[in-house]
């Protein structure tokens, strides 16, 4: 069990093929403007940030392929576009990360990788019920 209690709901991710078109939904029939844009080749995304629920509240963050041999391209390709992953903040990644080894679960990282809001791990979806599930430590000086 995690002793450094999970903190929240960070962000949902979505993957789309385009950004621009997602938008037209999101923020001109939604109402959620991004906050930000950001390119993260480390990644092979570019990345639109819906803010929800005031400051410390939770995002919707869309994800667009923009590295064809990329994880996020391969999963446009295989399954569409939709749900992608549900992210969890934690305190402490590096204490998450051996409490989860110890446990048993099934941790896709060897290492904490860094994100765009900090550092974070991945979790395979045979033991999360089915979803992709991240937990990230967030960092203020992320990119």
């Amino acid at each position: 069990m995690l002793t450094g209690a999970v903190k929240r709901i960070d962000h949902v991710a979505v993957v789309v093929r385009s950004l621009e078109a997602a938008l037209a939904f999101y923020r001109d029939t939604l109402g959620l403007s991004p906050s930000r844009v950001l390119n993260f080749p480390a990644e092979g995304v570019k990345i639109a940030f819906l803010p929800m629920g005031g400051p410390g509240g939770s995002e919707i963050e869309l994800l667009e392929p923009i590295d064809p041999a990329g994880s996020v391209a391969r999963f446009i390709e295989k399954r569409g576009e939709g749900l992608h992953h549900i992210c969890l903040e934690v305190p402490d990644i590096d204490r998450a990360l051996a409490e989860l080894r110890a446990a048993g679960a099934v941790v896709l990282d060897e290492a904490p990788r860094p994100t765009a809001e900090g550092r974070g791990l991945f979790l395979h979806p045979r033991g999360t019920g089915g979803v992709l599930l991240e937990l990230v430590q967030r960092d203020d000086a992320a990119p």
